[in-house]
């Protein structure tokens, strides 16, 4: 998570040179965001977060030689990862649900408005997920439901892990929900829904609460309310 007194560091990815030059023109126009690196391929990923150590990395998903989703499964693998954001031209993408499932804090279309991006940007680093539940449900249908029995069997097995306050915080965190929203929805403060999320995260064995929100749904537990 960036600190809130620094800029945002981040590094754009993505094979098409055009798009590099238009997302880090957006980006570096913006106060409190500093693009501090480029690269054209999964490949380069490692090594570019190595040398620039970078809060959110704006990863495109269909690269030629690594995609975002292998390089987003390698970079959330390491200890202390940045947050990732996937960019795809497809808001129904099963490489999109992968990457989220491997990590990924949320995606952005290619066609965003620029201001929707930033903000985007500003959300991942501070710690909340972009990840609407109904663009979650989408995915999730598109995916299809060869699995979602076993999915769901599973994301069960997790949850039941948890106290009953635990769950409650892991269906609002899969309904959308900000720190804030869940605090008033379950009358505890803050801080508490901050405690409450990270002794999920630490339970589950999971990387952020887009993670959570996509369990909460593979459980069948976060209905739209």
């Amino acid at each position: 998570m960036a600190d809130v007194t620094s800029s945002v560091r981040v590094i754009v990815v993505d094979d098409d040179p055009l798009v590099r030059a238009a997302l880090a023109m957006i980006l570096g126009r913006a106060p409190g965001v500093d693009v501090v690196g480029e690269a054209a391929d999964g490949a380069e990923v490692l090594s570019a977060v190595d040398r620039y150590a970078p809060d959110v990395v704006l990863m495109d998903i269909r690269m030629p030689r690594v995609d975002g989703l292998a390089a987003t499964e390698l970079l959330r693998a390491r200890p202390h990862p940045p947050e990732i954001i996937v960019l795809t031209t497809f808001d129904a993408d099963e490489y999109v649900l992968r990457a989220l499932r491997a990590g990924a804090s949320g995606f952005l279309l290619k066609d965003t408005p620029p201001a929707e991006i930033l903000r985007a940007v500003a959300r991942v680093a501070a710690g909340e997920p972009i990840l609407s539940p109904s663009v979650t449900r989408q995915l999730i249908a598109h995916v299809g439901d060869h699995d979602a029995n076993a999915r769901r069997q599973h994301a069960r097995a997790l949850l039941a892990r948890l106290s009953e306050r635990e769950r409650e915080v892991a269906m609002t965190v899969g309904r959308g929900r900000s720190n804030a929203e869940i605090s008033g929805e379950l009358f505890m403060s803050v801080a508490t829904v901050k405690q409450h999320v990270s002794r999920i995260l630490t339970k589950l064995d999971l990387n952020n609460r887009t993670q959570i929100a996509l369990l909460a749904h593979d459980a069948g537990i976060a209905g739209a309310h």
